[in-house]
């Protein structure tokens, strides 16, 4: 599943404009994605405990977080997408849930407390804030109605 979010990511993040076609089937897609989104989002909060640092789920919901940000920084998807219903508030939650999860033990979705020393830690949740920030960013973005709802 991770590897088929990846290949969808580098479709998806492509500098040649979409067919109106393609775009159909990214906007299905988008509708499907998101809602595995929105089932899956607190799979992530797994991954503070060491014993679950490779769990399945929560990789895939890293990478679905991940398209969901490509697919809502491209104009043709943003109003399709900021229009469905429960994403901003499945990203505003889990946001909160990482920040708190963070704060309760070794914080591992921020970069800035995963450093130690010279060395960076590779973990796969390095950053999950700063992508859920960035889709509640772009789904707010020229929509007053999410913007009130933030």
């Amino acid at each position: 599943r991770v590897t088929l979010l990846e290949l969808i990511m580098a479709k998806v993040s492509e500098k040649n404009p979409a067919t109106s076609e393609e775009m159909n089937v990214f906007m299905r897609h988008a509708d499907f994605l998101a809602g595995c989104f929105q089932e899956k989002c607190e799979a992530v909060l797994k991954l503070t405990s060491a014993a679950d640092a490779e769990d399945e789920e929560a990789l895939v919901t890293i990478r679905l977080l991940d398209v969901l940000c490509e697919m809502t920084s491209n104009n043709g998807q943003l109003e399709h997408l900021q229009a469905l219903p429960g994403l901003l508030e499945t990203a505003i939650d889990t946001l909160r849930l990482t920040h708190l999860a963070g704060k309760q033990a070794v914080n591992i979705f921020t970069a800035t407390h995963a450093m130690t020393g010279q060395e960076e830690i590779s973990h796969p949740a390095v950053g999950l804030k700063s992508h859920l920030i960035r889709l509640i960013g772009n789904l707010c973005y020229k929509n007053k109605e999410n913007q009130d709802k933030v």
